[in-house]
């Protein structure tokens, strides 16, 4: 009996279902992060062949009738030498075919069955696209940390630190936001009211730079928390940060259009103060958030074999 294989391979993390024709999940996999933007691809093709062989078990992988893998960084396979790199992985796993798509596709395919729509992605980097007969054919952001990456993770980190800079370039007291940033980046001993804020504002600058730019995102979860907390300087943040993501999400859809919106991402959260600010700007439109990309990618899989009557997978 045949099968189709859906995969979801992230920065952190991989997993992998097994999925029979009538929807049922056989068997699921796991494995270390798979981008190879991030990840040497060799090293990335491995985990997610990996998580394939645990997820098939027994089952025979040439009864595989289909394979979706989600990748973020998946971009990277235009290269025809990283593609060979993943090609011989497939090839070496027995399995075939095998079709690579962005993880934001596995994931609007998470929550909804309809071919059109549009995705916002905001997790440690963020992106908005136009999905047309479940691909993503148009794009607004994602151009990474340097060029872009508005109302990310990344972004609210970055945003959280210059706004302690300013307290303490401007001397004043630390609120609740500036004092988590604070003894994130230089420990407790930092938050001193009794301090030197000239001290603190050239240690704050030294020992952000002196790390990746990508670590900025560790402090976005102190900008939520703040803002819970009534920050003035948190909830700044936070509503310039859903509006950015709100307007990329609407650049890239149609004037008009009546189709759902899905949000994927820790940022996009529904009890995080992004996601509800994102949220109440789009009333009116059908909002929906993604489950588990995984699943998306295993119901692609099945529409790819058996058709648009294919069964969603259930929750392994």
């Amino acid at each position: 009996m045949s099968h189709v294989i859906g995969v979801d391979a992230g920065g952190t993390s991989t997993r992998a279902i097994v999925v029979n024709a009538s929807g049922a999940v056989l068997g699921s996999g796991r494995a270390g992060g798979a981008n190879p933007n991030s990840h040497p691809p060799a090293e990335a093709a491995a985990r997610i062949t990996s998580a394939i062989t645990d997820a098939l078990g027994r089952s025979d992988p040439a009864a595989t009738a289909a394979c979706v893998v989600g990748m973020a960084g998946v971009s990277k396979l235009s290269d025809p030498t990283i593609a060979e790199i993943f090609e011989t992985a497939w090839k070496n796993a027995g399995i075939s075919p095998v079709r690579t798509v962005p993880d934001s596709e596995v994931a609007y395919a998470s929550a909804t069955s309809a071919p059109d729509g549009s995705v916002l992605v905001a997790g440690t980097g963020s992106i908005a696209g136009r999905v047309r007969g479940r691909r993503m054919i148009s794009t607004a952001g994602g151009y990474g940390w340097l060029l872009g990456d508005e109302g990310s993770a990344y972004w609210l980190g970055r945003e959280a630190v210059r706004s302690t800079l300013d307290t303490l370039g401007l001397g004043g007291e630390p609120g609740p936001l500036a004092g988590a940033v604070l003894t994130e980046a230089l420990g407790p001993s930092a938050v001193d009211p009794a301090g030197d804020r000239a001290a603190l504002w050239r240690a704050l600058i030294t020992s952000v730079n002196a790390e990746a730019p990508i670590r900025l995102a560790r402090f976005a979860p102190f900008v939520s928390e703040a803002d819970r907390d009534g920050d003035p300087a948190a909830d700044d943040i936070t509503t310039r940060a859903a509006a950015l993501l709100v307007t990329n999400l609407m650049t890239a859809r149609d004037p008009g259009e009546n189709t759902p919106v899905v949000l994927v991402g820790s940022v996009l959260s529904p009890n995080g103060p992004v996601g509800a600010k994102v949220r109440a700007a789009l009333a009116g439109l059908e909002v929906l958030t993604s489950t588990d990309g995984v699943l998306g990618a295993a119901w692609l899989a099945a529409v790819d074999a058996y058709g648009e009557g294919a069964p969603r997978p259930a929750h392994p």
